[in-house]
């Protein structure tokens, strides 16, 4: 705007209004990611925590509301009551797992796959009060490694597999994320669950191109639209729920 346009209260609320200084962000600790040359670190301003990879944010402890969904969004679909078998791809900040142990059942077994060894030790120490501290809660086991080394290991082995792997259908940290995402992992992960399990996909931003091979693999297929602060909006993000369909008594006498 021109300042010469402005009245003398206009310019005398400009010259008053003061300018607030951004804090720095804090380092709190970096660790190198597996097989690749970009590098995760933990920062910290007041009290928000993010974790970035390359330099770019990848998650904040004040944005969780897409994950608290793509674990609410499968539990809805589970319909399981007792002795559920629930696989977690990708730690984070913890806030699926949370939201997760939350709809389960005191026999449910969790187990989380987290690639990345430091997100583990941070998640025991600063930031496990984030979400509660779900690693300590005696239903959760930890894989330090690759969920898709669970995957491909067992058929019908569980009961649900939430992916939280990423950027979504396109990779950020690891390009081997992308076989989970493709025609090949989809196939996996509908063999590795039971008849009527879920997979449930938490991403960025929306891709017709997963959704259709979700169909082609098999799964019925849902889209649902969520928001990174949960009900008080934020960015949008997308999480896919696929369900593995339970046999139909006509195929079972077949």
């Amino acid at each position: 705007m021109d300042s010469s346009r402005l009245t003398g209260r206009e310019l005398l609320t400009q010259v008053a209004r003061p300018t607030v200084p951004t804090k720095p962000w804090r380092l709190i600790d970096r660790a190198p990611v597996p097989n690749q040359p970009e590098v995760m670190e933990l920062v910290q301003r007041d009290q928000e925590f993010v974790l970035r990879v390359g330099g770019r944010d990848l998650m904040s402890s004040r944005e969780h509301g897409s994950e608290d969904a793509l674990a609410d969004l499968a539990c809805d679909r589970l319909g399981v009551s007792s002795r559920a078998r629930v696989l977690i791809g990708g730690l984070g900040m913890g806030f699926t797992l949370a939201a997760t142990l939350r709809r389960l059942a005191p026999d449910a077994r969790v187990v989380v796959a987290e690639f990345v060894a430091a997100v583990v030790a941070w998640n025991r120490g600063v930031l496990g009060e984030l979400a509660a501290a779900p690693l300590d809660d005696p239903r959760v086991s930890v894989h330090e490694g690759d969920v898709a080394e669970l995957i491909r290991a067992q058929p019908a082995a569980w009961h649900a597999i939430l992916l939280d792997v990423d950027n979504g259908p396109t990779g950020l940290t690891q390009s081997a994320n992308d076989w989970l995402y493709s025609a090949q992992g989809l196939a996996a992960a509908f063999r590795a669950l039971r008849p009527g399990g879920v997979l449930g996909v938490w991403s960025a931003g929306a891709d017709a191109a997963f959704t259709r091979r979700m169909t082609q693999a098999g799964f019925d297929v849902t889209t649902e639209d969520v928001r990174s602060r949960g009900a008080r909006g934020g960015r949008r993000h997308v999480v896919w729920i696929g369900t593995r369909p339970a046999p139909t008594a006509q195929n079972r006498r077949t």
